[in-house]
């Protein structure tokens, strides 16, 4: 596996340079900074490490272009990257370039948000956990004030409007689960327990919404549907599904050391092992290899429950060899290609990015690599929106 992760990340550099990806945290060059620098810590590779400081300078120079300030898709997340380059290479010019695109962030808040979402993947939320994550506490907690303002009751709790149409969308990607997570993290940091219980009365809203109690844990998309004709009531991944949902209930049950989010983890865990993927049962069932929207991501869950529960790594092991049968290996590299059903061709182009290419799928085949050698649990770079693990034999017994 860890010389499949060499010819993934060769590719991925090799890929990388002048290509159109951009220079974002989902599919550009903050995110691939990002792996690199997890490679470097994993191999004790200096050219990965060169590789990254490379990547850093040009995030740098393309901070005076970039419009955009949110996490995923933005400033906050090139500050992310540039921060993590400071802190692992002790490389100053980018430490100065994050102080320098966070500046501009927060001299585009207009009083509530950045732009007409209003969510962790383009808005707010984003905004403050990649703020908190870069340390800036003072940003963190200027971008999820205005939730304070704008929740609107439910029958559940409360839920907010995260896009300029009627539909509410319920999980992190997009809805009210990233408004938790980002409420949540920045009421613990910031000592305001009025943001964590926000962000619990929201959390309540998403957990009434469940279809698939008691054993199971699923709610829909969204609420109106939201472009029904593209997007399936129900997915299983991180970005709208219980994979995801299970990493605020983690975050929750950390925070709060209520044995009831504990739980709601491990309704999630029961749907999403029940669910068949990795097997593509059906046409658009599961066709994303990535960390977003694909096995990567559940393999990071995975290996989460094994650190802190104690769980076997029987169902990590079957993610894992799945993303390892599904690469293309030849003499260009290692990479994968996720699956669109509804287009011919329906295989599609392979990408560097984290969210549906190499540097997602390669942070997680990396960590998993060391999980099972006892090498070590943690990522090299923690990621803004993922719940660092509590060993097991330190947890308070619940």
């Amino acid at each position: 596996m860890e010389a499949l992760a060499v010819g993934a990340v060769d590719w991925m550099i090799e890929s990388a340079r002048g290509a159109e990806a951009g220079h974002t945290l989902y599919s550009g060059g903050a995110g691939v900074v990002l792996a690199l620098l997890e490679a470097e810590r994993h191999f004790r590779d200096d050219r990965y490490g060169d590789a990254a400081l490379r990547g850093a300078t040009d995030l740098a120079a393309a901070i005076g272009d970039e419009q955009d300030c949110s996490l995923y898709f933005g400033l906050t997340g090139t500050a992310v990257a540039l921060r993590a380059v400071h802190r692992l290479l002790g490389d100053d010019a980018a430490d100065r370039a994050a102080d320098q695109a966070l500046s501009i962030v927060r001299s585009r808040f207009d009083g509530q948000r950045w732009g007409d979402m209003f969510e962790l993947l383009f808005g707010n939320a984003g905004i403050a956990l990649g703020a908190l994550h870069a340390g800036d506490l003072d940003l963190a907690v200027l971008a999820v004030r205005p939730y304070l303002d704008t929740a609107d009751p439910t029958p559940g709790g409360v839920n907010w409007a995260v896009r300029p149409s009627p539909p509410r969308s319920h999980h992190i990607a997009h809805g009210t689960l990233g408004i938790v997570y980002a409420l949540a993290s920045v009421g613990a940091a910031a000592g305001r327990d009025d943001l964590i219980e926000l962000a619990l009365a929201g959390a309540a809203d998403v957990v009434s919404r469940d279809e698939a109690g008691p054993a199971g844990f699923l709610v829909p998309h969204s609420d109106p549907p939201h472009r029904p004709e593209l997007i399936e009531r129900y997915s299983y991944g991180w970005c709208n599904g219980p994979a995801g949902d299970a990493q605020v209930f983690r975050l929750l049950g950390n925070l709060t050391e209520d044995p009831a989010w504990t739980a709601l983890g491990d309704r999630c865990r029961h749907t999403v092992t029940h669910s068949g993927l990795p097997r593509r049962v059906r046409p658009g069932f599961w066709d994303n290899n990535g960390r977003c929207c694909g096995t990567a991501g559940v393999l990071a869950l995975a290996c989460d429950r094994h650190v802190e529960r104690g769980e076997p790594l029987d169902f990590a092991q079957m993610l894992a060899d799945d993303l390892v049968s599904r690469a293309t290996v030849d003499a260009d590299g290692v990479r994968w290609s996720n699956h669109e059903h509804r287009a011919t061709p329906s295989t599609l182009e392979p990408e560097v990015g984290w969210a549906m290419g190499n540097a997602g799928i390669v942070r997680e085949l990396l960590r998993y690599a060391r999980i099972t050698t006892g090498a070590s649990s943690s990522y090299a770079v923690p990621w803004p929106d993922h719940p660092a693990t509590v060993q097991a034999a330190f947890r308070n017994p619940i």
